[in-house]
């Protein structure tokens, strides 16, 4: 629950940071497009982001909101639920309010150091989600592989160090994203082609040298995505391995069932993430628009669908959800 409040403190930081550098931009303004090629429609397309945003606020809202208030649920495959949802709640924020103002208000016009603090929380929001990912398979691994001793190998302490980890790398990580950028040029083109501050739409209109800007966003990208892959595949070869011991057909698919909410989560947000981030890089051919949309989707649609998708799939958060509805008999 404490990631509600840590985006403050990090804004906080890194206006002091920036603050202190004696290098400004000559503009000090940049311009988001939007969709490019497509800013007759886009009005068009700003619907269905602002109704995913909307998904995004209310289910992950109502997640935190009946996790919290639920002593019943304070467990941990619950605990590292509410922090997805928080860490959803702060990605789509840093995205869509501004991509939608300039799609549906023309509001073009980004501050350097606001599109500096857009991108750090976007990325470092996207690597922490990822770790969250990987601390719950970590948790069906454990309820799987070692039921009896569940509680035991998880307890609050853990819980707690395993979310300040998260935290930790997904700041530290980012941190030399805006440091590396104060040595960056921009001479004459500050119109961004896209609808928020993405770090490598930004570092293209520089005029100056940007080997390791690039170099070094290209290696966060590849070790967080590369390790926490690694990590959920290890924790699901092991489950499988141990749910085939099982005997009963029904047994092992009462077993899988557990782990089906956690995959789809999984791949809803690492295969929009993969398929964009390659063909950002990799995908010349790909029209410039489609690039956008994929980027800004990958980060409306897993904050949508993932309250949907442990609504539907978790008995426990379903019933919850049809009580503050005074909706019964329904589950």
């Amino acid at each position: 629950m404490q990631l509600i409040s840590f985006p403050s403190f990090l804004s906080k930081l890194l206006l002091m940071a920036l603050s202190n550098s004696s290098w400004r931009l000559p503009q000090p303004c940049f311009f988001l497009v939007g969709i490019p090629g497509l800013e007759e429609s886009q009005h068009w397309i700003a619907l269905p982001l602002g109704v995913l945003y909307f998904l995004a606020l209310v289910g992950n809202v109502s997640i935190i909101f009946i996790i919290w208030n639920d002593s019943s649920l304070h467990q941990p495959m619950y605990i590292f639920l509410t922090m997805l949802a928080a860490i959803d709640l702060v990605l789509a924020s840093s995205t869509a309010p501004k991509a939608l103002a300039v799609l549906l208000a023309h509001a073009h016009e980004i501050g350097y150091i606001v599109c500096l603090i857009q991108m750090f929380f976007i990325h470092a929001f996207s690597s922490m989600e990822s770790g969250v990912l990987v601390a719950m398979a970590l948790d069906r691994y454990v309820a799987i592989c070692h039921p009896l001793h569940h509680s035991t190998i998880l307890h609050a302490g853990v819980i707690g160090r395993i979310g300040m980890a998260v935290l930790v790398r997904g700041v530290l990580l980012l941190i030399p994203f805006p440091i590396l950028f104060q040595r960056l040029v921009f001479c004459q083109t500050t119109v961004i082609g896209h609808a928020y501050c993405e770090h490598m739409a930004v570092v293209k209109l520089a005029c100056s040298e940007t080997t390791v800007n690039r170099a070094y966003g290209l290696s966060v990208a590849l070790f967080v995505v590369g390790l926490d892959v690694l990590a959920i595949g290890i924790s699901y070869a092991l489950i499988l391995q141990a749910v085939l011991k099982v005997p009963g057909a029904e047994a092992r698919v009462k077993a899988f069932s557990t782990c089906g909410s956690h995959v789809c989560v999984i791949l809803i947000f690492y295969v929009p993430g993969m398929f964009s981030f390659l063909t950002h890089r990799f995908g010349h051919h790909v029209p410039h628009h489609v690039h956008v949309l994929l980027a800004t989707l990958y980060l409306l649609v897993p904050p949508a669908l993932n309250p949907l998708v442990y609504g539907v799939k978790t008995r426990q958060i379903r019933q919850r959800v049809l009580r503050v509805f005074y909706i019964k008999g329904l589950s």
